[in-house]
This record gives C-alpha cells, structure tokens and sequence, in this order.
C-alpha cells in the first residue's frame, strides 16, 4: 500500500504534470520542423523533452523511490543525470546530421533537439518560467530568423560540379572569369579535379559576390550547358 499512499499519490501528479508540460512544450519547439517537412517533428521533439524531464524530475523525489521503502538511502546528483542526458542527445544530433558533397544539413535540427531536451530539464528541476521562455525563444529563432537573414546581406554558395568530354579541359583562369561573369566567384580551396575514364571532372564552390546580381541556378545551368567541352554537370546550393 506504500505505492498508493497520498504522499505517493501527490509525487506522481506532480511528476505527471512536468511530463505533460514538458511534452506541450516540446510541441511547440518541433511544430515548425514538422511545418517544413524534416525526418524530427513534433512527436521526436514531445518525446525528447518529455523523457528529459523525466529522468530529471524523479530524481528530486528520491524518498519516494520503491514505494519509499529503499533498502538504503537514495543518494542522487541530479546533475550527474544531466550530463547523461546531454550526452545522449548528441548522439541523437549526429543522427540528423547529413552531409552530401559540399552540403551539410540537419544542422538545425541537431540544435533545436539540444534545446528540446534543455527544455525538459528545465521543467523537471522546476523552472517553469523559463523552460516556457526557452521553448518561445527556440520557436521564433527557427520561424522569424529565417526572415530576417533573408533580408540581410549575405554571399550565398553553389556547388557545382562539371565533367568534360574526352580531350576537353578547361583552364583555371576560364572557369573563374565564366564565374565572375555571372557574379560568383570560386572560393579558395575548394576545388577538387578528378580524372576517370579519359575525362576530367571539376568539383568547386562558388560564392556569389553580390546576392543580388547573381545569376540564379536556373540560369547558371543554361550557361553550363553552352560551356564548351562540356559533358555533364550538377548544381546545388551550398551550404556549411
């Protein structure tokens, strides 16, 4: 009967309420990734904060433990708990993180999960105030920053990526002065040649120097594709 006592009783509400709010919270922060269509959304996001909280708040109530009928006394350190569950996010980070030739994404979200579970142990140590703050903050970081960086200055990258034919290849000075011409230029140290069956492959970044006179890929691939000696190509934009 000790499991059912009053005291009991009253620890669990209180547990049930931080993990009910916690996962409320975490809602808030994954509704937007779930918006835009990424692999965390509100559920992944529900589900870190609440488990967070968790693992935090039980161990404020360790007299409670085992019906609180412990053979010894529970001695606990909730910031050892803490530790543990940083940690286990970062795996979870590393997850989400993905990287395909000069493109890096998931960035993001591995930080907006970090923050999630921020969250959670904020609730579960009992600051409610600004574990709601936090949430609020991370929404808006991820909803309206995106609105301001769009009106601020900034160089925007293409990765690009040509294969010529056999017997055809460019000079360095021709591929810098066709990316000058449509307002890019090629960042230093990122080309990569590669030479494969009697064709050679260049694989560079090109950064543009103004964002408003850039050509777009749309029209990047029209002028590739009138590149003499060209056989194939890939664009995509880059980001790192």
């Amino acid at each position: 009967m000790a499991y059912w006592s009053q005291a009991e009783l009253n620890a669990n509400i209180i547990i049930f309420l931080n993990l009910a709010g916690a996962m409320l919270l975490g809602f808030v922060v994954g509704y937007e990734r779930f918006y835009h269509g990424r692999a965390a959304g509100m559920r992944t996001y529900g589900l870190v904060c609440m488990a967070s909280a968790a693992l935090v708040v039980i161990s404020g109530y360790p007299d409670f433990w085992y019906g609180g009928r412990a053979l010894s006394p529970v001695n606990l350190d909730p910031s050892r708990t803490i530790q543990g569950i940083v940690t286990g996010i970062g795996f979870l980070g590393a997850g989400v993180i993905m990287k395909e030739g000069f493109t890096i994404s998931g960035l993001t979200t591995a930080a907006s999960l970090w923050a999630s579970s921020a969250i959670g142990i904020l609730v579960g140590v009992g600051f409610y105030a600004a574990a709601i703050l936090l949430a609020l903050l991370s929404a808006a970081c991820m909803i309206l920053i995106v609105r301001v960086e769009s009106c601020l200055p900034s160089r925007p990258a293409v990765a690009i990526s040509m294969r010529f034919c056999e017997a055809s290849a460019p000079t360095a000075d021709a591929l810098r002065q066709a990316a000058f011409a449509h307002g890019y230029e090629i960042a230093e140290g990122s080309v990569n040649i590669a030479f494969q069956d009697g064709k050679i492959e260049w694989r560079f970044v090109a950064v543009a120097i103004d964002r408003k006179f850039a050509a777009s890929l749309s029209v990047l691939a029209i002028e590739l594709e009138k590149f003499n000696g060209i056989d194939s190509f890939q664009l995509s934009h880059a980001r790192n």
